[in-house]
């Protein structure tokens, strides 16, 4: 019987050590990835704001007295609802309160004036018409009937003047009570107290002339509450008022609010030269929450340009620079090019390269996902 070599059986032994540890120990496994099913649905093409956009109110007022004062009344407080026309702040009227009450008692002694010198006029009228009846047979001379004529003229002139006086007095009254007025602080609108920056008993200082006092009542009226934000110069031809629009603000994580595009501003904002916008401004479609909305808050907007239902799509983070794809199938990465249409941040339609069904890479986070490499699916969206 003949001997198989040596050399040769430590072959075969080294050979399926080496297959072994290939198939074991050294085996390639499959890389998990992200992917996505190519299906029908929705995509839309839209307008997305540049920066944070704001929640504002259209009525908002700052309110503050018109003279200084100290402050005797507060009757609401900070998220406080007032009505129109609510008393909100009243000063120390005690001053103008006495000047209300020396103005009307000013009239009554202007009033009484007024009727002493027109009765003295009408018994001046009186005495003149007695002297001229007399001069007629002859018993009143021409000097006496002069004399009668210009006491007559003298009264008539004083009772006008004190007339005009009663009339100057009544009118100081209204001065009076304007100045009166100045002294409280009312709500020029309903809404809502935003904030209070004073306290019975404080000072409000008056300001110099032409110069306001600073506001110390911030009413907001929650119905007029809307959304202001930016959006690239170079879309600003393709919104319109009247556009679908989505909103997200901060304060409502994870919810999606509808709203209507209200105006688009006629010029562009060019603070920054390579920054320039155009402020749009969307009114929310549910005002119960709008109503809800803390102005100030920040919020972003989507303009709905178009939208096409029923298409096949694939997330847009899915498609690489080419249209270039990676789909799953049979446990590896086949790269595919795909036709595109319609598209915006979250989703794109794909008009061909794809088939309903496949599975698509929508994360390429490592060098290793690549043509050709094994692989499973880590998610399906």
């Amino acid at each position: 019987m003949r001997r198989v070599p040596l050399w040769l059986i430590v072959g075969v032994a080294l050979l399926g050590a080496a297959l072994a540890l290939r198939f074991t120990v050294f085996r390639t496994s499959a890389l998990p990835v992200d992917v996505a099913r190519v299906e029908p649905g929705t995509v839309e093409e839209t307008v997305t704001n540049t920066r944070a956009g704001t929640v504002k109110a259209r009525r908002r007022a700052k309110l503050s007295p018109q003279i200084g004062g100290r402050v005797t009344e507060l009757p609401y407080r900070k998220g406080a609802h007032v009505e129109a026309g609510a008393l909100l702040l009243r000063l120390d009227d005690s001053v103008q309160q006495a000047q209300v009450r020396l103005a009307a008692e000013q009239v009554k002694t202007a009033e009484s004036q007024a009727r002493q010198a027109c009765l003295a006029a009408d018994l001046a009228e009186t005495q003149l018409k007695r002297g001229v009846a007399l001069s007629a047979d002859g018993i009143t001379s021409q000097q006496d009937l002069d004399t009668l004529q210009s006491t007559r003229d003298q009264t008539r002139a004083a009772c006008q003047a004190a007339r005009a006086a009663a009339d100057q007095a009544r009118a100081q009254v209204g001065v009076a009570q304007a100045e009166l007025a100045l002294t409280v602080v009312r709500a020029p609108f309903s809404g809502v107290v935003a904030d209070c920056s004073t306290e019975v008993g404080e000072w409000i200082t008056p300001a110099p002339p032409g110069v306001p006092i600073p506001a110390v009542l911030d009413l907001i009226d929650p119905g007029s509450v809307y959304v202001s934000a930016p959006i690239d110069e170079v879309d600003s031809q393709r919104v319109r008022v009247g556009q679908e629009v989505r909103l997200t603000v901060d304060s409502l994580p994870g919810q999606h609010l509808a709203g209507t595009l209200v105006r688009v501003a006629p010029y562009v904002v060019d603070l920054l030269e390579q920054n320039r916008t155009v402020e749009i401004e969307v009114d929310l479609t549910d005002t119960k929450v709008a109503a809800t909305l803390l102005p100030g808050t920040s919020a972003d907007v989507e303009v709905i340009i178009a939208r096409r239902e029923g298409v096949l799509r694939i997330p847009t983070s899915a498609i690489a620079e080419g249209g270039k794809v990676l789909v799953l199938a049979s446990g590896r990465l086949v790269e595919r090019t795909v036709a595109t249409g319609m598209r915006n941040w979250q989703f794109t339609e794909v008009k061909s390269g794809v088939e309903r069904g496949e599975l698509v890479v929508t994360s390429r986070d490592s060098p290793d996902i690549r043509p050709g490499a094994k692989a499973r699916a880590r998610e399906v969206r």
